[in-house]
C-alpha cells in the first residue's frame, strides 16, 4: 500500500504533471494546482533526450509523444563560416535505452497538453488559474490554502512551482539563483526536408546557433547571445529583427531558414540561470522538485529530463513504502541531488567555456560524462 493516500501538487509543469500521473494511476488521490489558467500555451520548442523519453513511457504517453514530435539519433556540428561547413555528424547517445530514440524534438505546448490530458484521464483533480497561498502541516498531514478560499488537506504536499518557488520559500529552504550571462532566442519555423536532426554551430558573433526538428513540418531555431537587459525588454517586432540580424552570421541550412524569421511567428526569449538546492529537498510532509529544486541552462537539453526523473524517483519511493517517514524524504534527496547537481554543473561549465572562448575545452568528454550518467535510470 502506498505511503500516502492523498497528495497535493503545486505546479502543473512537467515535474508536477508526471508526479500526479504516476501516483494517480497507482490509486493515490491527487490534486494538481497551477496559477496559470492556460498552461498548455506556454513555451516554444523542446528537445527531449532519451532519459526523458524513458519516463514519458512510464507515464503512458510515449506513443502520443512520438506521433506529435520528431525523433532522431544523430547530431551535427557546423562551422561559423560562409558555407556553414559540416564538421562532423555523430551518433547521439541513446540514454533511454536501445529501444528509444536518442532525441525527440516537439512543441513544448504539445507536451504540456499531452501530460495534462493524461493526468485528467487517470483521475487527477486539476485546478488551473488557482494560486497557492501557503501551507500548514502537522505530523499527520498538510493543509494547502488556495486563493479561491478553499483548503486542500492531503498526506503530502509537492512543490513543483518553478525556479522562484513559493513552496520552497515557505518551507524555509534557501537557494541562490545564479545568472549565467547568456540569453536565447527561439522561434518556430517550417522544417526543410534536408534538416532531419539537430545541427549546432559554436562561435561567431553569438555563442550557439542551432535548430531542432519538432514535427514532420516544423522545427525550432535558436540563437544564444551574451545576455543584454535590452534584449529582454525588446517588443515582438524588435525581437524578431534582433534574431534575424544575429542569424545573418550563420549559413548552410540557416540560409534556408532565414526568410521565415518574420513578425507573424511566435518568438521566445529566455535568460540562462541556474541553481541547486544543497540541503534536503523537503521537510516533514512537504517536498520540492523540478525547477524548484534545481535548474540549468539548456546547453545539454536536460532541464525537462531532470524534472521528469525527480517525478519518477519520488513516485517510486512513495509507492513502495508502507508509511511516510523522514527517511523517505532523505532517500529522495540523496538519490536526486548529486545527479541533478552534476547535470547543472556540466551545463554551466559548457556555458563558461563558451563565454571565455576556451579553445582547449573538452566538450566531447563532458558530453560523454553526462550521457553515461543519465544513461542509467535515476
Amino acid at each position: 500500500m502506498p505511503a500516502v493516500k492523498s497528495v497535493t501538487i503545486v505546479g502543473a509543469g512537467f515535474a508536477g504533471c508526471a508526479t500526479a500521473i504516476l501516483l494517480a494511476q497507482a490509486g493515490v488521490e491527487v490534486d494538481l494546482i497551477d496559477q496559470n489558467p492556460e498552461i498548455v500555451r506556454r513555451g516554444s520548442g523542446i528537445t527531449l533526450q532519451g532519459n526523458a523519453l524513458r519516463v514519458l513511457r512510464q507515464l503512458g504517453v510515449w506513443e502520443e509523444i512520438l506521433a506529435l514530435g520528431y525523433p532522431f539519433n544523430t547530431v551535427g556540428f557546423r562551422a561559423p563560416d560562409p558555407a556553414g561547413t559540416l564538421l562532423a555528424e555523430v551518433p547521439d547517445a541513446r540514454t533511454g535505452g536501445p529501444d528509444l530514440p536518442a532525441t525527440l524534438g516537439m512543441p513544448r505546448p504539445a507536451l504540456a497538453s499531452s501530460l495534462l490530458r493524461r493526468a485528467r484521464d487517470v483521475g487527477v483533480r486539476v485546478q488551473l488559474g488557482v494560486k497557492y497561498l501557503g501551507f500548514t502541516q502537522q505530523s499527520s498531514g498538510v493543509e494547502t490554502l488556495l486563493d479561491n478560499g478553499s483548503t486542500v488537506r492531503s498526506d503530502l504536499l509537492v512543490g513543483a512551482d518553478g525556479v522562484r518557488s513559493h513552496v520552497r520559500h515557505d518551507l524555509g529552504v534557501d537557494s541562490a539563483i545564479h545568472p549565467i550571462g547568456m540569453g536565447i532566442w527561439r522561434m518556430f519555423l517550417p522544417r526543410p526536408s534536408s534538416i532531419d536532426h539537430t545541427d549546432l554551430i559554436y562561435g561567431g558573433p553569438s555563442y550557439i546557433a542551432g535548430y531542432c526538428p519538432t514535427s514532420e513540418d516544423t522545427l525550432y531555431a535558436y540563437i544564444v547571445e551574451p545576455f543584454d537587459a535590452a534584449s529582454a525588454d525588446l517588443g515582438h517586432e524588435a525581437g524578431v529583427a534582433r534574431m534575424l540580424e544575429l542569424s545573418r552570421a550563420y549559413h548552410g541550412p540557416w540560409d534556408d531558414l532565414r526568410p521565415f524569421i518574420t513578425d507573424d511567428r511566435y518568438l521566445n526569449y529566455a535568460v540562462f540561470e541556474s541553481h541547486v538546492v544543497e540541503q534536503e529537498w523537503g521537510n516533514g510532509r512537504v517536498v520540492i522538485m523540478g525547477d524548484a529544486a534545481h535548474s540549468c541552462p539548456p546547453t545539454l537539453a536536460q532541464g525537462a529530463a531532470q524534472a521528469l526523473e525527480d517525478a519518477a524517483v519520488l513516485a517510486e519511493l512513495v509507492l513502495q513504502a508502507d508509511e511516510f517517514t523522514a527517511q523517505l524524504v532523505h532517500d529522495y534527496s540523496e538519490r536526486r541531488r548529486d545527479r541533478a547537481k552534476a547535470v547543472v554543473t556540466a551545463s554551466v561549465q559548457l556555458c563558461d567555456w563558451l563565454i571565455k572562448g576556451d579553445t582547449h575545452a573538452d566538450v566531447p568528454g563532458l558530453l560523454r560524462q553526462i550521457s553515461t550518467l543519465v544513461g542509467e535510470p535515476a
